[in-house]
């Protein structure tokens, strides 16, 4: 952005490359409720991105638990273990690794957890560990982030200067690691919010399937295909009705990822083995005072009536399009007839076909 090549790039995990955050967001509550306490969101949201034995210090004291932290850890540690084995990559994700990799761009992983917990969140997603030029843990330096010592340890063993990488962080206290590394920070909210405290970054997006890597100097990607981009499948089940769909999960957590945001298409399974075509706009709403996923949903293949009041499968297989948010994102995200003929394109062409609606 300000005239300094990239030729490097340093990744934070947890809630920047997998959903970890996603799939473990009701652990701290329900250890809580066998103390009787209930989970403040504000204080949690500030937490985030804190390494692992500061933020247990800090819960162990903001619940008055009867408990050391380190109880709270040997307590809490292995119902995490057993989440992170659930996370997925977050849309774009493999996708830019893969492109970093076919271009010979080296990437590291820097992480406030410790070594161990990374490796097994990494290991768990196929190819990733062999990936990685350099894979930290906070317990690899003197201090973990806001210092940045992990960033700055990354760039040394990849024998990068600091000027010339890229950092991709979604919590404040990674991006304020990667300027205090003097090094160039994309940001990816993993909180769906448009708040400021993010304008410390060089650059916001809301998820990797908008990231640009020409604006930093590195190959353009080359994989659209009939003007939309082919994606991993996002599966969930839902209900439709008034153009609109709404989440059915099995679990608290949400199947679509947080990062999802703009216009997709793909394809909708029922019971009754018959398939349909549809385009979606999602975006995060909070005219009401706090944040919910709204979906607008058009189907272009069936009729409204034969959808109604049934349970439907969704497995959305491309992107067409962002939305510029912070204008305003109820018409942003209006559903256009573009976007119907785009998808209706994609959707006859053997590079979005799909063979099972069914969540992983």
């Amino acid at each position: 952005m300000d005239g300094r090549r990239i030729s490097a790039a340093i990744f934070d995990l947890d809630g920047t490359l997998l959903n970890t955050e996603q799939v473990t967001k009701d652990l701290l509550k329900e250890f809580l409720v066998g103390y009787g306490k209930v989970v403040d969101m504000e204080k949690e949201d500030k937490r985030m991105g804190m390494i692992h034995h500061e933020s247990a210090i800090a819960i162990v004291k903001d619940y008055d638990l009867s408990i050391t932290p380190q109880q709270y850890s040997q307590s809490i540690m292995p119902m995490y273990h057993e989440k992170w084995l659930q996370a997925k990559p977050l849309p774009g994700v493999n996708r830019l690794m893969k492109h970093l990799q076919k271009h010979g761009i080296p990437f590291a992983l820097a992480s406030n957890s410790v070594k161990k917990n990374v490796l097994v969140k990494v290991s768990s997603q196929k190819g990733w560990e062999e990936s990685f030029s350099v894979i930290l843990g906070s317990d690899e330096v003197k201090s973990g982030k806001p210092s940045p010592d992990l960033f700055l340890e990354a760039a040394s063993r990849m024998g990068v200067d600091a000027s010339c990488c890229l950092v991709l962080e979604d919590s404040l206290v990674g991006i304020r690691a990667g300027k205090a590394a003097h090094m160039q920070v994309v940001a990816v909210p993993s909180i769906q919010t448009e708040s400021d405290q993010f304008s410390i970054a060089d650059y916001v997006i809301h998820s990797f399937l908008d990231f640009q890597p020409q604006i930093w100097g590195l190959p353009p990607f080359d994989d659209w295909v009939l003007n939309a981009l082919p994606i991993d499948p996002i599966h969930f089940k839902g209900s439709y009705k008034n153009g609109f769909l709404e989440e059915i999960s099995d679990i608290n957590a949400s199947d679509i990822p947080g990062q999802a945001w703009g216009v997709y298409f793909g394809w909708v399974d029922f019971d009754s083995h018959e398939r349909f075509k549809i385009v979606v706009s999602i975006r995060w709403d909070c005219s009401c005072g706090f944040f919910t996923r709204n979906i607008q949903a058009c189907f272009i293949s069936g009729s409204n009536e034969q959808i109604r009041d049934q349970q439907i499968e969704v497995a959305l297989v491309g992107y067409i399009r962002g939305f510029q948010t912070k204008q305003n994102p109820s018409t942003d995200a209006k559903i256009l007839d573009d976007d119907k003929s785009i998808a209706l394109a994609c959707l006859d062409s053997a590079a979005y076909s799909y063979h099972r609606c069914s969540p992983a």
